[in-house]
């Protein structure tokens, strides 16, 4: 026998030790905290690894330990028993913050933490948590702080975010089940939407399109305003439409300049919806014009038809994953930069989207389905 078929073996034994020891492990986990991602969109597409992780501790209580605009997307989530709120800017704030919150979740008696957020933060409120299996990537220094320290590896970092947080499953033994991201409304929050609308005067039947035109991140992600507003404006003039702006409270201004630049039958929900009331509104929609945002992940996952502009972010890793989406981008040598504002000051990905591009994907897209 070949000394590299010994060592084969050799490799193969440890592997098979470390999975049973792992095993072993998991073995009377009743209690998993998740915590969860700090972005929207991250944690939407984080969801498929917390169903996983139900289908693996089916009798495990699972809490989700998210900053407070995050904890929302796990409303109705029937894989989700609790929403335990990381009070950042409150009680959790600071250095004496932090040993707080390791004081509560001591008191909720964790068995397993499951570390979706990547700083070293996550790992070190997990172990003054005291919880006894601690997983997640070996990122930010923080290997000693966890159990089962999972390598980060090149190929990690260029798969799909969702591929890439089921990875973490996949690095410590644990079945995943498939791909598919978990936002769930309600009847009570569908039925406030279609209120909502019938209140501002949307004609039933009409075709309701929904415009994104900000994103939390930065300027460098965000498509010029007076282009969604022509596409919309090339739209109505072809089909019965209305329109709805999403967008934060800090894009207010930016939604205000858009409907003016629409008209009639559009309205302006910047800042004046939850996140909650905002998924419901898209849900509602035909089609969804959409920067790479939160919010574009959320119609991915209910798999609403949309436009997703892509310039200085990776379209490759973060793309809206439903067959529903269709990204319109222009590969420039600059981009994806991933920076908040453009460096260069010409914004290159952005301004060579033109409107021409975006209305006809969206004219497709209405057309296939719709006959006015």
């Amino acid at each position: 026998m070949g000394s590299s078929t010994l060592e084969n073996q050799s490799i193969s034994s440890l592997a098979a030790k470390i999975i049973f020891t792992m095993r072993h492990d998991f073995k009377n986990i009743q209690r998993i905290v998740v915590r969860a991602a700090n972005w929207v969109g991250d944690a939407i597409m984080s969801t498929p690894a917390t169903r996983a992780l139900r289908k693996n501790f089916l009798d495990a209580e699972i809490t989700i330990l998210a900053k407070p605009w995050v904890g929302p997307i796990y409303n109705n989530n029937p894989y989700v028993d609790k929403i335990m709120v990381y009070e950042a800017n409150g009680r959790h704030r600071g250095i004496r913050g932090k040993f707080q919150l390791g004081k509560d979740l001591r008191s909720e008696k964790f068995d397993l933490a499951f570390l979706l957020q990547n700083a070293f933060e996550a790992a070190l409120i997990s172990r003054l948590g005291r919880i006894p299996v601690r997983i997640g990537y070996n990122t930010d220094a923080r290997s000693l702080l966890l159990t089962h320290s999972i390598p980060m590896t090149p190929a990690h970092k260029k798969r799909h975010q969702v591929d890439y947080y089921l990875g973490i499953l996949e690095g410590a033994s644990i079945n995943t089940d498939g791909r598919s991201m978990d936002l769930i409304i309600s009847e009570s929050e569908m039925l406030n939407a279609e209120t909502f609308l019938q209140n501002n005067r949307v004609v039933k039947g009409r075709i309701l399109i929904g415009i994104n035109p900000g994103a939390a991140y930065g300027n460098a992600k965000r498509w010029i305003p007076e282009r969604f507003a022509e596409v919309c404006k090339r739209l109505s003039g072809l089909y019965k439409t209305h329109f709805i702006i999403f967008g934060a409270p800090g894009e207010a201004e930016l939604g205000k300049q858009i409907k003016a630049l629409i008209g009639e039958n559009c309205i302006n929900t910047c800042g004046k919806t939850n996140l909650r009331e905002a998924f419901a509104l898209i849900a509602q929609c035909r089609l969804f014009i959409t920067n790479d945002s939160g919010l574009m992940h959320a119609a991915a996952a209910m798999h609403i038809p949309q436009i997703a502009i892509f310039g200085s972010t990776n379209h490759t890793t973060t793309y809206p994953d439903s067959p529903e989406s269709l990204i319109v981008r222009v590969p420039t040598d600059c981009s994806p930069c991933m920076k908040p504002e453009c460096t260069q000051k010409t914004h290159r990905c952005m301004e060579a989207v033109t409107v021409d591009m975006v209305y006809h994907v969206a004219e497709k897209i209405i057309s296939d389905g719709y006959k006015s």
